[in-house]
């Protein structure tokens, strides 16, 4: 009981990255330059897709609200990072740590659950483009952004009731630069065995089901592209999906990358510092990669600075 109390009055800490006095300032400027882009590069997606009427389709609207969330993630993470840095704290209070937590885990399975949306989007455009007007409606559309929001939530909101009756000892350091749920599982010194088993089970059917689910709407889109019988219908077809396939591939890639080298080698700063890749890395790089890749995206870009202009 007098842990409990003492975690609740007195918080955690979080070690961070680097402890290094001299590495602080450029630290600061790399999450501050890394934290306006992702802001700024989401927005100007959002804004081009929204002034634009050729672009208010299933994809841009799903495309949209990636954008959002990815903007969100970020907001989770790095302004306390850059106020730690700042003042020179490390503290953050208990109901903060249990609050960045829940969003955290909140919009990271609401990205992995839009990316399966968006892969089925590009299945049905693809195999079935005749129907695709009826099929992907505006109310289909809504409903599975919805049955997301939803999904996220309520497991969001189970991984994190199930830390509050968790005890906390003397030890009050967390090796992370934000609260990562397992990272405040595993300082935890009561019986976290039900938080385990609970936070892998939510791990393999939410994560491993949306790559399951990405996975066979592209084996599909492959099969139905083979039988397309010019080159040049070929590449089409798969032009449309290129961005949304190195999204996917840069999301999952450093996402298994961090919990994969973690598991191996047990060693926490380098957990923190692969955790940045697809906490702050990627959801900076999407507006780059979808407005690179994106006749639509670019023209829709400048028609928005013109209109500014």
């Amino acid at each position: 009981m007098e842990a409990e109390k003492n975690t609740r009055m007195l918080g955690f800490l979080l070690l961070g990255l680097s402890e290094e006095p001299e590495l602080q300032p450029v630290m600061f400027g790399l999450f501050l330059s890394m934290y306006l882009t992702t802001v700024f590069g989401n927005l100007l997606i959002i804004l081009a897709i929204s002034s634009e009427s050729h672009l208010h389709t299933p994809m841009y609207f799903f495309l949209s609200n990636l954008s959002f969330i990815d903007i969100c993630v970020t907001s989770t993470t790095v302004p306390k990072t850059l106020s730690n840095i700042q003042t020179q704290s490390r503290v953050i209070t208990y109901a903060g740590c249990i609050t960045q937590m829940y969003f955290f885990v909140l919009f990271i399975v609401l990205d992995s659950l839009l990316l399966t949306v968006m892969a089925y989007d590009r299945f049905v455009a693809i195999c079935h483009p005749l129907h695709y007007t009826v099929i992907m409606n505006p109310r289909l559309c809504g409903l599975l952004v919805l049955l997301s929001w939803i999904m996220s939530a309520l497991n969001s909101s189970i991984e994190s009731l199930m830390v509050l009756p968790l005890l906390f000892c003397t030890d009050l350091k967390i090796p992370h630069f934000f609260c990562e749920l397992n990272q405040i599982i595993s300082i935890a010194c009561s019986d976290t065995f039900l938080n385990n088993t609970v936070m892998y089970f939510s791990a393999v059917l939410l994560g491993g089901g949306c790559l399951s689910g990405i996975l066979y709407s592209y084996y599909k889109i492959v099969s139905s592209v083979r039988s397309i019988s010019s080159a040049q219908g070929k590449f089409k077809a798969f032009s449309t999906c290129a961005s949304h396939l190195s999204v996917v591939s840069l999301f999952y890639c450093t996402s298994l990358g961090v919990y994969l080298s973690s598991a191996a080698t047990h060693n926490s700063l380098s957990s923190a510092t692969a955790s940045v890749m697809y906490t702050v890395v990627t959801p900076m790089l999407n507006p780059f990669i979808y407005s690179l890749r994106n006749e639509d995206i670019k023209g829709a870009l400048k028609q928005l600075f013109r209109k500014k202009k």
